[in-house]
């Protein structure tokens, strides 16, 4: 009880002192999960629009590997990233291991699935009368799929949080492919490990407070995105 107790005092002090280090551990953890969702969502938005409009052969066993992906344990992801960008690997050449590049790419490769397929859920989901309304009257592809994601805005936004939650507490692959490199690539989930690993409880009991306060301050925010668009 009284870790957690010097837990708490340790992140009130260190947050009214601005502490610079941890601050800097705060920017890059943003930075690099915000990073990566922003990617997920160019690429998960219109993937899962498309997986949950089309019909074509083959859309079970995709479908079937998106939702594996959703599970996908994300240290397997970080060893296929820190493979790919070894210097045995593909794009070795780019130097992009141990930096916070190759961490956004672990962290992006993780979120797209449920980024995807909650997208995909949402829009399998819009009414399909609204399809044959739009259908008779006559409005072009783009109107038609536009429509439909504003439809399924509440699924989108659900799938921002649900990635988000994933990259932003997300150790594993991070520590692969960024080495906890202090002023670098340490973030908060690598720097709690650091922390309490080295017996420095009261510190990551600190830093453990702040991770979640950003996340829930986050999803605050999206929640009440949700309650206007649904107004």
């Amino acid at each position: 009880m009284d870790t957690l107790i010097e837990g708490f005092q340790e992140a009130f002090r260190l947050l009214i002192s601005l502490d610079r280090e941890v601050l800097q551990i705060i920017a890059v953890s943003l930075r690099v999960s915000g990073t990566a969702l922003v990617f997920s969502v160019l690429i998960g938005l219109p993937l899962g629009t498309f997986l949950g409009l089309a019909s074509f052969p083959g859309k079970k066993i995709i479908t079937a590997f998106l939702y594996t992906g959703m599970g996908f344990p994300p240290v397997v992801v970080g060893l296929f990233v820190f493979i790919i960008f070894s210097n045995a690997g593909p794009l070795g050449d780019l130097n992009w291991l141990f930096t916070t590049r190759a961490i956004v790419v672990a962290q992006t490769v993780i979120a797209l699935p449920l980024v995807a397929g909650f997208i995909m859920t949402a829009v399998m989901g819009v009414d399909k009368n609204l399809l044959l309304q739009l259908r008779t009257l006559g409005v072009t592809r783009f109107q038609m799929i536009w429509t439909i994601i504003k439809e399924a805005r509440l699924g989108a936004l659900i799938a921002i949080i649900a990635g988000f939650g994933a990259v932003i507490s997300e150790v594993g692959a991070v520590m692969l492919v960024g080495g906890n490199i202090r002023g670098k690539t340490r973030v908060l989930t690598t720097a709690i490990m650091l922390e309490t690993r080295q017996g420095r409880f009261g510190l990551a009991i600190a830093l453990g407070i702040i991770l979640l306060t950003i996340t829930f301050i986050i999803n605050i925010f999206m929640l009440n995105l949700q309650e206007k668009e649904r107004n």
